[in-house]
């Protein structure tokens, strides 16, 4: 996935400003690919800068703000990019190196920084469920769209049991801690 992909999503659900864009992202595709406000906003330009988006001013209370759409063109690379074969990414965490690492060096436990990933993959997980049973509420029927977008929350949540999993997993064999 690209952040220009997510910002050209995003904008095509629901075109808004610059500002109005990072504080939704934070809240939804931010769950799933993150970037910093700056990131944001300079894709945002090159967006723009390619065509794909345009931006127009809108009168505020604080002068004015750039409202941006997404162009027919930028649609058309949206629709084009989603039909493209993506090989699944590999698995890139710290903690895995790091514990290959007290596995050479014999010397570092790690089983604190296990608890702390276990209890904030406990947290997320609770996030998730928690929108879940918000938006798609058990027994509700679902348009394709909201199926499609509840499949990406599923994602998500089968994410976080497997990382519990195994941080009880490594905890109860690799620690002998059975927390």
């Amino acid at each position: 996935m690209s952040l220009p992909h997510a910002i050209l999503t995003s904008l095509l659900e629901k075109p808004c400003t610059g500002a109005e864009l990072a504080r939704r992202f934070d809240k939804s595709l931010g769950y799933f690919w993150q970037a910093t406000h700056q990131q944001i906003y300079r894709e945002l330009g090159r967006l723009e800068e390619d065509g794909l988006i345009v931006a127009r001013g809108r009168a505020t209370a604080r002068g004015s703000q750039r409202h941006f759409d997404v162009r027919p063109r930028g649609r058309a690379e949206l629709e084009r990019w989603s039909l493209v074969a993506a090989d699944p990414r590999p698995v890139r965490d710290a903690l895995l190196v790091r514990l290959r690492a007290a596995a050479v060096l014999g010397t570092v436990g790690l089983d604190a920084e296990i608890l702390r990933h276990r209890q904030l993959h406990r947290d997320t997980l609770e996030r998730y469920r928690t929108i879940e049973a918000r938006d798609f509420p058990a027994g509700a029927t679902l348009d394709r769209a909201n199926e499609l977008q509840r499949a990406v929350l599923r994602a998500g949540i089968a994410f976080e049991e497997s990382w519990l999993a195994w941080c009880a997993e490594t905890l109860s064999t690799a620690f002998h801690t059975g927390a």
